[in-house]
């Protein structure tokens, strides 16, 4: 079965206006070309799509049914072009976004919100993987975007720091450590049972703290690499553990959190990384929303700032 748009297009004149010549004047043509056009595209389909005397034209039931579908053939062949420009232009289509599990306590929710409301026509789809499975989907194409943790090759990636934060102490709720009017030190841990992050699975969290805490195998308890199972195991009495700030959002009950003196106030970094070569116009889409969302916030930090300053 083989038949063109101009043969549909037509059928759908003739349909409408029940009349060749009427359905040829539209189509800014002769009569019997149409004609023509008809007789092809009934022969192309192997059934009569028109009764049709000197008198009437009316559409058969099998015209009908065909002018159903005539009409939603030249609906999506019309809208294919607009299609194929938005594709190309990044305001349609698909990014995969790996993220960690830490990233979502607030920052994946924020990012998401700004993506649907500027690029309402790009999907986005979800992966949860710790940094070292996303720099390798990364890698393989399997993922566009990354919420990951560093360090990162910088002859494949591309990254910007999207969010810096405390790293804190999660402790038992009532625990000796809460009573402190200063923040925690490592000698105030040394009798600690400890419950840290796994050096293969959660390497960058494992450096993060060996750098300021000096750890011995005898007072580690426990190591996992989620979050969630850190403060679990807290709740349940089983150690303390260290935890980025926003680690408290997640009203896990019995456990309370003391602040933890680290050489840089905030030294928790989570970026957004990507391929340097990615195909993808979608992905230079999203970066543009990111881009103004940071331009945005500076800009907001900076009024703060002058406000502060400005005050009698």
């Amino acid at each position: 079965m083989a038949y063109t748009l101009d043969q549909l297009r037509g059928l759908v004149a003739v349909a409408e206006e029940l009349h060749f010549g009427r359905a040829a004047a539209r189509l800014r043509m002769t009569q019997p070309p149409l004609s023509r056009q008809i007789q092809k595209l009934e022969a192309a389909v192997g059934v009569h799509l028109f009764e049709r005397d000197n008198r009437r034209v009316e559409l058969t039931p099998a015209g009908e049914a065909f002018l159903r579908e005539a009409r939603r053939i030249l609906a999506i062949a019309e809208a294919a072009p607009d299609l194929a420009q938005r594709v190309s232009s990044g305001t349609r289509g698909l990014v995969r976004l790996g993220f960690t599990a830490a990233s979502t306590y607030g920052i994946l929710g924020r990012l998401l919100d700004e993506f649907e409301a500027k690029l309402p026509e790009v999907r986005v789809e979800l992966f949860e993987m710790v940094t070292r499975e996303q720099i390798d989907a990364l890698a393989a194409e399997d993922l566009d975007l990354g919420l990951a943790r560093p360090p990162f090759d910088a002859d494949l990636f591309e990254s910007r720091l999207l969010h810096r934060e405390a790293l804190m102490l999660a402790v038992p709720a009532g625990h000796r450590l809460t009573t402190l009017t200063r923040p925690a030190e490592p000698g105030d841990l040394a009798t600690e049972p400890l419950i840290v992050h796994s050096q293969q699975k959660a390497r960058y969290f494992y450096d993060l703290v060996v750098s300021m805490v000096p750890l011995t195998r005898e007072r580690v308890v426990h190591t996992v690499s989620q979050i969630l199972t850190m403060l679990w195991l807290v709740s349940a009495g089983r150690g303390v553990a260290f935890v980025p700030a926003s680690a408290t959002l997640l009203g896990i009950p019995d456990v309370a959190f003391v602040r933890l003196a680290t050489p840089v106030p905030e030294p928790v970094e989570l970026h957004l990384l990507w391929p340097r070569q990615s195909p993808n116009p979608a992905l230079r889409r999203a970066l543009a929303v990111i881009d103004a969302r940071k331009v945005s916030d500076d800009a907001e930090m900076l009024l703060d700032m002058h406000r502060s300053t400005s005050l009698p």
